[in-house]
């Protein structure tokens, strides 16, 4: 078949067709550049109105994580934390805190699944107090490694994973205590030393700088120091009056940690109308303790200032997560209350910390 040729005629109104004129070419590429720069701002819009809303008001959700939620000392540290959550509050910085922990100070696998239970949760921050300075390190790993930064407080943690170390200085705490001891003994005598439990890096602290400082006293022997009160008053009493029954007629000054193991130990002596027959020293404040003082059966307690480390704890966690800079560790202070200067401002200001305030 042969193949059919197009006139010249044709060949023209053909090209006409597919091509446009010149000046039908500059009227499509206007329209084209006006409809893109319409479109330009409209898309922006779009785009912006799809992402998720934000607000002029930066909120962060802060778990704060105790070793246990019953004493005095674990209430004025939960104060202290509303305290830092409530100013940046007025500052425009909102500060989702939550209270969380074991209900008793030796269960360990509770803390941690309470440290894994905030990981899943995503909160921004972790303020915790470990119960066990190795047991809590993989958690808080963990959490590092879900960018969930964790500051430790009250006590240590045997891990490069934290972000900062809120703290009384222990070891000071203790050597306090043993230069009081060593005082009221006038250099001469038996003394007891009431551990807390194995583990606590905090209390660990306490009775190495006890021990480090009475036995510069060469008239002054520790004639036990190896027994642990447990996590309760219950263990402690119990603990106590086993040792009182051994060295009980021999001991002129007992050294006890924490607030728990003095309260056992004081309840054990009260039993057997021991108190104030004995020098005995012990660690925290309570309103029994206060009282024990005036009646002449506690010559002292060396007092943190828990409701500092909960304020610089919180207050550390938000100013880490705005990208401030930090101090690595921080001491929260530590003082020597005795019945001589137990009314005195400084002290009545740490023994009574405004916890109605902020807890109710």
């Amino acid at each position: 078949m042969a193949r059919t040729e197009l006139a010249p005629r044709q060949i023209s109104i053909y090209r006409f067709n597919i091509f446009p004129q010149s000046k039908t070419i500059a009227r499509f590429r206007v329209q084209m550049k006006k409809l893109a720069l319409f479109s330009l701002p409209l898309i922006l819009l779009l785009s912006l109105s799809c992402e998720r809303p934000q607000s002029s008001t930066k909120r962060y959700s802060i778990a704060v994580i105790p070793k246990g939620t019953t004493n005095e000392f674990w209430k004025s540290i939960h104060a202290g934390a509303v305290k830092a959550a409530r100013e940046y509050t007025q500052q425009g910085v909102e500060v989702d805190l939550t209270w969380k922990g074991p209900l008793r100070e030796d269960d360990r696998e509770q803390q941690i699944q309470v440290v894994e239970g905030f990981i899943s949760q995503g909160v921004n921050g972790i303020v915790l107090a470990p119960l066990d300075n190795r047991a809590l390190v993989r958690p808080v790993e963990e959490a590092t490694r879900a960018q969930i930064p964790t500051v430790i407080i009250d006590s240590g943690l045997e891990s490069n994973a934290i972000t900062s170390f809120v703290a009384t200085d222990n070891l000071k705490g203790g050597m306090i205590a043993a230069d009081h001891m060593a005082q009221l003994l006038g250099g001469k005598g038996k003394v007891l030393l009431l551990r807390y439990q194995e583990g606590s890096a905090s209390t660990t602290d306490r009775e190495n700088g006890f021990l480090e400082q009475i036995r510069k006293n060469p008239g002054i022997e520790v004639i036990s120091s190896d027994q642990y009160a447990g996590a309760t008053r219950d263990t402690a009493k119990r603990a106590s009056e086993n040792l009182l029954n051994r060295y009980g007629n021999d001991t002129q000054g007992i050294f006890c940690v924490n607030e728990s193991s003095t309260a056992g130990m004081l309840l054990a002596l009260q039993d057997i109308n021991r108190a104030g027959k004995v020098f005995f020293i012990g660690f925290d404040a309570s309103e029994p303790f206060i009282e024990a003082m005036r009646n002449k059966q506690l010559q002292g307690i060396v007092q943190q200032n828990p409701f500092n480390m909960g304020y610089l704890g919180v207050k550390t966690m938000v100013d880490h997560l705005q990208g401030k800079p930090i101090v690595k560790r921080i001491d929260t202070g530590v003082t020597l209350i005795t019945p001589e200067n137990l009314d005195d401002p400084q002290s009545q200001e740490l023994l009574h910390p405004p916890l109605d305030q902020y807890l109710k």
